[in-house]
């Protein structure tokens, strides 16, 4: 696996991001645990999470996953080989989003002292808040930067006109910009990043780590029919991806895995890792034996052909 470069930081990246928001939900600490030492003895770098995750799961109130990843780093002792990205600005028990400084100032706060760190790799804005100015925001996030607390910043769930608004607002007034873009992008979801948001991560060259690489796992191949729902907690998720385009997408994946032989999901990412906007999709596990699939993906090379056959069953226009 050859790194990759995060936008114009010097964050170094391997081509697949581990999704933090199992952690604490789908899975207790000590399988957390176990998977996060796959992954890295896999030889990959990059875990993903949210100062939110995973407050949807019964009892939780937000923070269970940055809590799993802090004590894992502090027993392995390997925080200096990682790379964090967490984000801020979701407020669990309410829909109402936050980019406010005091929000900002007090939430990197709670995550540094649950990741049991002193400074974030990178931190992203979990949705846009039309409420604060794009300065006010920015300008905190320069003073986490001088304070060593922040390393890098990112934006996640935002339109292409309010990227371009704060790239070009932080360039304006010398501030730090947003150096990666994390949107729901997969083979069955191509339209709304494709449409506008790609041009603006290939003008402005930001890495792109995108969420739902798998359409919550429908991209496994292992939903075929309603029936196939309650094989997983998130199952409930997928019924939305039942219907002809998500089996013409299916039909295309079962056809390129035996070329490679690899499975439906390996071939998934590779698809997006063969993006050349993508920089490192963000993918979940829930047990040991599914972390070969991105092990798979990270060494697979489709040929054009193959690419070609999955852009034209998972073409919107």
């Amino acid at each position: 696996m050859n790194k990759r470069q995060l936008g114009q930081s010097d964050l170094e990246v391997y081509p697949i991001t581990f999704g933090g928001n199992v952690f604490g939900w789908t899975i207790d600490e000590q399988t957390s645990f176990g998977i996060l030492d796959g992954f890295t003895d896999a030889g990959f770098n990059f875990i993903d999470t949210a100062d939110s995750y995973s407050h949807w799961a019964p009892g939780n109130k937000g923070g269970e996953s940055e809590t799993i990843i802090g004590n894992w780093m502090e027993q392995r002792k390997n925080r200096q080989q990682m790379i964090i990205a967490t984000k801020v600005g979701s407020i669990p028990g309410s829909t109402k989003k936050s980019l406010a400084k005091d929000h900002l100032i007090k939430s990197v706060e709670g995550s540094l002292k649950r990741l049991k760190t002193d400074y974030i790799d990178l931190y992203q804005s979990h949705y846009d808040d039309p409420e604060t100015p794009i300065e006010d925001t920015l300008e905190v996030y320069d003073q986490l930067i001088r304070a060593g607390k922040v390393r890098w910043i990112g934006a996640s769930n935002f339109s292409a006109a309010r990227l371009t608004a704060a790239l070009e607002t932080a360039e304006k007034l010398k501030l730090p910009r947003y150096q990666t873009l994390q949107p729901e992008y997969n083979l069955y979801q191509r339209e709304a990043y494709e449409k506008e948001l790609e041009q603006v991560v290939i003008d402005h060259q930001l890495g792109m780590m995108n969420y739902y690489a798998l359409a919550s796992g429908f991209l496994t191949g292992k939903y075929r029919s309603e029936a196939d729902l309650n094989k997983s907690q998130r199952g409930g998720g997928i019924k939305k991806y039942l219907n002809e385009r998500g089996f013409k997408i299916l039909k295309a994946l079962d056809q390129v895995s035996e070329q490679y032989n690899a499975n439906q999901a390996s071939i998934a990412l590779a698809w997006l890792i063969a993006k050349p906007s993508v920089t490192a999709p963000i993918a979940s596990v829930t047990d040991l034996t599914q972390l070969d699939e991105l092990v798979k993906a990270a060494s697979l090379k489709l040929n054009t052909e193959d690419i070609a056959i999955l852009d034209e069953a998972s073409d919107w226009q």
